[in-house]
């Protein structure tokens, strides 16, 4: 799983720190990119802005999403994933903390791949990321890289 990324979206330093520290506990090999905004997820994705000149050809093995973010939503990220050829096939997970019914159904008529509820206690989240890493980078086969020029 060396030089596979996962992309972690998350405005809230807390959740931010909760989620690096069930990751990291996992030992995984992936580098974890943080990003705070939704406007710098896409900007990370497509190599723009603060990004300009990364290798877009490389790109995360899933998406964390959080829904509440500054600048574009979780769920307006999610539909310019969708939108774009290079990303439209990249797993994406909403780990959030809303329970709202509009957002749950709003992720999935934009093709989430899956919606996560962070759980407050730590070892319940601790948990779900166990759950989380063994489906999406173990058992999960994700879909082919887009070819250049595709």
């Amino acid at each position: 799983m060396e030089d596979k990324v996962i992309l972690l979206v998350e405005d809230n330093p807390d959740d931010e720190e909760l989620t690096l520290r069930a990751l990291n506990k996992r030992r995984l090999a992936n580098i974890i990119v943080v990003v705070r905004d939704g406007q710098e997820a896409l900007d990370y994705l497509f190599g723009e802005g603060p990004h300009l000149g990364r290798d877009t050809h490389i790109q995360p093995e899933i998406v964390l999403l959080d829904i509440r973010l500054p600048k574009l939503s979780g769920i307006e990220v999610l539909k310019r994933i969708r939108a774009d050829k290079r990303t439209k096939m990249l797993p994406v997970i909403i780990l959030t903390s809303s329970e709202e019914e509009q957002d749950l159904c709003a992720a999935y008529n934009n093709h989430v791949n899956s919606y996560i509820r962070k759980p407050v206690d730590f070892d319940q989240f601790d948990d779900a990321v166990k759950q989380l890493e063994l489906y999406w980078l173990v058992l999960n086969r994700p879909p082919p890289k887009p070819k250049e020029g595709f």
